[in-house]
């Protein structure tokens, strides 16, 4: 069956169109800066690389641009071809805990949601709504990226603040990044032929941690919003709260500049003034001292999360898992944490390190011989996540 994989962001959306169960991608593509003067997007035709400057003034533009491409280039002859969609949405509330076919009510417990992502939740519901009117016969399925994380004990996620906090407005932890996670878990699951314990890496402008028990999520270092847990490219991560009422006096600023400041001005970039890796991989090599002190914050983080994870799964860990951009292409960061991590007897080997590149097609295992826990680095995808649970829930 052919099956549309759909990730739609505030003002992007990326697709895959597969042919499942044998996971063959028929085209893909992104469409890019969706509402801006500049937007434009990509297609995928056979060997060839299709891109347009085009005016994209909403996501449902982008979905009858998609579907008559789709039509156009005969990638397929009818639009009824498409048997489902799979969509990411990226908060699910505490309501779902895997995907889910869309129907109405589900529609409604999504929008109902929304203003616990209120840039992302919209955006992916208008993508819904498009495909729903341009491909009626097709099934819809919401695949939420907080879902994996559903799993974390109560004692976990709620936050120590009044407890009617979480009864009335929902306010607790939630984690994110959780297609990617899951995905992870299931590529080491059948790696490992068993039930792993994890502790994933999710390195990418934006960063998260988990902690996975007999392929379950128990823990996750993002929380009632992405922008806890690590330092990450543009957000703070977890900061003493009191900043934020302190900064906003000094400042004679709002909380919605203090807000934008925190997640977009900070991480990375508040310390070394960048936040692109690949940039801040050649400052650091050329010794600049801002993004000296960034990376070492930013490891730091990262390797007190691992430490964390370590001891709340009893020291009993099958692999820690390097994946995202960051973590699958960038051997300095990967090599600054794991020489951080040998007091938990993890070492390091540096030449399979520097030699295992994602994008140069290259995964496996980075750790020393001799390494406590080994190390791998592995390609995520959330697109094949999506369409597989898209392929179990209507195949």
């Amino acid at each position: 069956m052919k099956l549309l994989s759909v990730n739609a962001g505030s003002s992007t959306l990326k697709f895959r169109l597969y042919e499942m169960p044998e996971e063959k991608i028929l085209t893909k593509g992104s469409f890019e800066r969706i509402g801006s003067t500049d937007s434009e997007y990509t297609i995928r035709v056979g060997e060839e690389k299709i891109q347009k400057m085009v005016e994209l003034n909403d996501h449902n533009d982008a979905v009858h641009i998609l579907l008559d491409e789709l039509i156009n280039n005969k990638i397929v002859k009818s639009l009824d071809e498409i048997e489902a969609v799979g969509h990411r949405i990226v908060h699910g509330g505490n309501k779902y805990s895997k995907s889910v076919e869309i129907d109405e009510r589900v529609l409604k417990e999504i929008k109902s949601i929304s203003d616990l992502a209120p840039l992302h939740n919209p955006a992916a519901l208008s993508g819904v709504e498009a495909f729903k009117a341009a491909i009626p016969n097709a099934t819809m399925v919401a695949c939420f990226d907080t879902a994996f994380h559903q799993t974390m004990k109560e004692a976990t996620y709620l936050y120590p603040v009044p407890y009617e906090w979480y009864i009335k407005y929902d306010i607790r932890k939630y984690g994110f990044h959780g297609l990617s996670h899951k995905f992870i878990t299931e590529k080491m699951a059948s790696m490992l032929k068993k039930k792993p314990n994890l502790i994933i890496c999710h390195i990418g402008n934006g960063a998260s941690v988990s902690a996975i028990k007999e392929g379950v999520c128990i823990d996750t270092s993002m929380g009632f919003t992405p922008n806890a847990g690590i330092m990450m490219g543009t957000r703070s991560g977890d900061i003493d709260y009191s900043i934020i009422s302190y900064i906003m006096k000094k400042e004679e600023r709002n909380l919605e500049w203090v807000d934008n400041k925190l997640n977009k001005a900070s991480g990375l970039q508040g310390i070394a003034g960048m936040n692109d890796l690949r940039d801040i991989d050649r400052a650091y090599l050329a010794n600049e001292q801002k993004v000296v002190l960034a990376i070492e914050m930013y490891t730091d983080k990262i390797v007190d999360y691992i430490a964390k994870y370590f001891v709340k799964l009893g020291g009993r860990v099958d692999a820690i898992c390097f994946t995202a951009g960051g973590g699958e292409n960038d051997d300095i960061i990967r090599k600054e944490v794991v020489n951080k991590l040998y007091p938990l007897g993890v070492t390091l080997d540096t030449a399979k390190n520097k030699e295992t590149i994602v994008r140069k097609g290259v995964e496996g295992i980075i750790s020393g011989k001799d390494s406590a826990i080994p190390v791998y680095v592995l390609a995520t995808d959330e697109e094949l996540m999506i369409a597989r649970d898209t392929y179990d829930l209507v195949g």
